[in-house]
């Protein structure tokens, strides 16, 4: 990566930021617009009036409201300038917007000459607008740091472990808001001229120089924590001159945050776990859960009396098969399955797992199993809440992974117990079910239904449960 001359850099970094940013407001101001004037000149009839004057002016109000209501939900913050797409955002924003022009439509008559039909395409319109212009914009800042323009022009203070660790995060997650051009270390002798892809640009005095030319305009000083006075000591010197310094904090702790910052009286922390569901997500869940749950039972009722007779016929004893399994924060909860042994060889701990031609199975057994047919009267667990429709299977208190407890052969086994657990789970859409003969098995069990706990939404779970029966038919790991 090139420094930026001198010359480039006269029109401050402020002052460019807010004239692209007056720029975009502009921008979506027009694109709330258009649709309206497209309308209006193309899309009428010979019986419709012609608008007033104030119509024009109308519309001029309405870009300016929606401008504001923009600003107000975050469409301009210093993420404008970050790589996401932000379509949710700009989909929420103009949604916001569009409430606005409804309110005006219908309460104020102010858009009397423009018919829902209209008002739907003009919503869309707009909105794909609004999507462009944003990757568009994204395709720019791209173009812009190839050719080695950011809005900071940064260095590492401190070629140390931690800041190779940074200078390797920067690079791989870069934006045009900060560019990374070297390293500064007063130990300049000692280290090689390149310290993970990136040069070493030389010691402090070197880099005063480099302020005092403009080349640099934000330090990230990433010495260790431990050097207290040696910290001291650079900061204030570098307060004396025009450039923006931050601390690095140990990347490492980064790793554990997921890149999540919370504050506790008003102190900055890093956030290394969250409660999985909070705020309305246990409702959303609960009501998702007892609306699928019922509708299933209404549908599969049939073909659970079906099974249930089928069971009875083929062999002696109960049709129902209960057994102890962990549910919520690590609580033995009752399950209920449809019988697949016979009686007399049921493993109520699960203890010994069922293989490919196992004895213990009985035809009937063989087939709802198969099927995940024997699943079906978990469906009662879940309207009695103990159950999800989604989550993380739960198993029985003796179950092994080749001889070894699951507990015990992964330590974030636990982990998956921080919600309910489910009928099905991303783990089984992806192949991960039926015997689990092996460490790597489990493994990938409790990675699939940890990343499901940390992304969980209903449009998850609607994913997952459109997915499930599709994976159990062309299954053949269960038996």
């Amino acid at each position: 990566m090139r420094l930026q001359p001198v010359d480039s850099l006269l029109l401050t970094r402020t002052s460019l930021i807010e004239y692209f940013l007056f720029g975009v407001r502009l921008m979506h101001g027009i694109t709330a617009l258009v649709p309206g004037l497209l309308i209006l000149a193309l899309w009428h009839d010979a019986n419709t009036a012609t608008p007033p004057d104030t119509y024009y002016f109308t519309l001029t109000f309405f870009g300016f409201v929606c401008v504001l209501l923009f600003q107000a939900l975050g469409l301009y913050s210093e993420a404008v300038f970050s790589n996401a797409l932000r379509l949710r955002l700009i989909l929420i924003a103009w949604s916001a917007a569009f409430v606005m022009l409804l309110f005006m439509h219908q309460a104020l008559n102010l858009f009397i000459f423009i018919t829902p039909d209209q008002l739907v395409v003009w919503f869309i319109a707009s909105l794909g607008l609004f999507y462009v212009e944003r990757v568009g914009m994204l395709a720019i800042f791209k173009h812009q740091m190839k050719k080695g323009f950011f809005l900071q022009n940064a260095v590492i203070l401190g070629a140390t472990e931690n800041g190779q660790r940074l200078a390797e995060y920067m690079l791989e997650n870069q934006d045009i808001r900060s560019g990374v051009s070297g390293f500064i270390d007063d130990r300049i002798g000692r280290l090689p001229k390149t310290v993970a892809n990136l040069p070493m640009l030389g010691n402090s005095s070197d880099l005063e120089r480099l302020i005092r030319e403009e080349k640099v305009t934000q330090v990230l000083v990433a010495l260790p924590w431990t050097a207290e006075n040696r910290m001291d000591y650079i900061i204030r010197e570098l307060r004396r001159l025009p450039v923006n310094v931050l601390l690095v904090p140990d990347m490492i702790a980064f790793r554990h945050a997921h890149n999540r910052i919370t504050e506790v009286a008003k102190l900055p922390m890093f956030n290394a776990s969250d409660m999985p569901l909070s705020g309305w997500s246990p409702f959303f869940k609960r009501a998702e859960d007892i609306v699928f749950s019922s509708l299933a039972l209404l549908l599969l009722s049939p073909i659970m009396l079906v099974v249930a007779l089928a069971i009875k016929l083929d062999s002696p004893g109960p049709v129902l098969f209960r057994q102890k399994r962990y549910g919520y924060n690590n609580r033995l909860i009752q399950v209920c399955k449809f019988r697949s042994m016979h009686q007399h060889q049921a493993d109520a701990t699960a203890e010994k797992q069922t293989t490919r031609g196992d004895a213990r199975v009985t035809r009937v057994g063989r087939f709802i199993r198969k099927t995940s047919l024997d699943e079906l009267p978990q469906l009662f667990n879940v309207v009695a809440g103990s159950m999800s429709m989604v989550g993380p299977r739960p198993h029985a208190t003796a179950t092994k992974a080749a001889g070894i407890l699951f507990e015990e052969a992964v330590k974030e086994y636990t982990s998956r117990h921080r919600v309910k657990p489910g009928i099905t789970g991303l783990a089984q859409i992806n192949g991960y079910r039926g015997e689990t003969d092996t460490v790597e098995k489990i493994e990938k069990r409790v990675e699939f239904d940890l990343e499901y706990i940390e992304n969980w939404s209903v449009w998850f779970d609607i994913y997952i449960l459109l997915r499930t029966v599709p994976a159990v038919l062309f299954t053949r790991e269960a038996y």
